[in-house]
């Protein structure tokens, strides 16, 4: 059976760049009844969703900084690393060419871009390979720099945040990241929380909790109940969209965990901005989607 690979994900890096995904959509439009009318909270949100409307309509991208391509991939043995690797980076390059992504990989001892989006480290892949899967799932993550610049990891415990090795040190590390943020980070956004593993894996978790639907509490109900706890106290920061104040600084706050070494406690935070755009699609190994229905999560 021929390849389907390189067309699939070519669409499915356009339809992340170019589609906000339905419960982030919805999530703007509630924010935006809740701020005053006539506000700068308001207009902020209207902007937005006008943004959400449009790109859609013209298949363009969400944001001029399309991004870090960020893959997680759940395969069975059969499809192997290399051979998916070699088609995400041609249907990047096809995608770069079309102007569904900005050219964003730059090396970072001379400053030169390479053009592609290609180079090393572009684009991240997480390669999951599970024996019992006989199709393929495959999240993409475009990552934007403005939200990635505001992302911070904390070592437990601090005594200038009063925070220690506990829920409530990781609570009080939540509303730190988050007023440090202000308006920088493309307000209202997301965190993505890890509690635990080394500086490497936690800040990787804090990343792969954004694919998880907006408003999908933990599964574990100490961490759902922080979830809403922060969620609910950032909203009382006054910060509000893009930093001009009102009521939804916020618009999620999704926590995981990985177990750590005794003489460490560290708490990732990642932060994604309002066009937080990710696609989630199941193929066979050949890559032809296994149904029409491309998801966001």
């Amino acid at each position: 059976m021929e390849s389907c690979w390189n067309d699939t994900l070519y669409e499915l890096i356009a339809r992340a760049s170019t589609d906000l995904p339905g419960d982030v959509e919805d999530a703007l439009r509630e924010a935006s009844e809740r701020e005053s009318d006539g506000s700068n909270a308001a207009q902020a949100l209207y902007m937005m969703l006008e943004n959400v409307h449009l790109a859609r309509e013209k298949r363009q991208p969400l944001c001029q900084d399309t991004g870090a391509l960020v893959f997680w991939v759940d395969a069975p043995p059969s499809l192997s690393e290399e051979t998916f690797h070699q088609h995400a980076e041609g249907a990047i390059v096809n995608a770069t060419e079309q102007g569904l992504l900005r050219q964003n990989s730059v090396d970072p001892l001379t400053g030169e871009n390479s053009g592609t989006n290609l180079g090393p480290g572009s684009p991240v892949i997480h390669w999951h390979e599970a024996a019992a899967r006989d199709t393929v799932r495959v999240s993409l993550l475009l990552k934007g720099g403005g939200c990635e610049n505001v992302g911070v990891q904390y070592s437990l415990p601090d005594a200038r945040l009063g925070a220690g090795r506990d829920l409530n040190g990781v609570r009080r590390c939540a509303l730190d990241a988050t007023h440090r943020a202000q308006g920088r980070g493309c307000a209202p956004g997301v965190l993505g929380i890890c509690i635990g593993g080394d500086r490497a894996t936690g800040y990787a978790e804090s990343k792969r909790q954004f694919l998880r639907p907006l408003g999908d509490p933990s599964d574990v109900p100490a961490l759902a109940d922080l979830e809403r706890t922060v969620l609910r106290e950032a909203n009382t920061l006054g910060i509000g969209p893009m930093g001009f104040g009102g009521e939804t600084t916020l618009l999620g706050v999704h926590i995981g965990y990985l177990n750590r070494l005794p003489a460490s406690y560290f708490v990732s935070i990642s932060y994604m901005c309002w066009s937080y755009r990710r696609h989630i699609i199941e193929t066979d190994v050949h890559g032809q989607l296994i149904d029409a229905t491309w998801r966001t999560s």
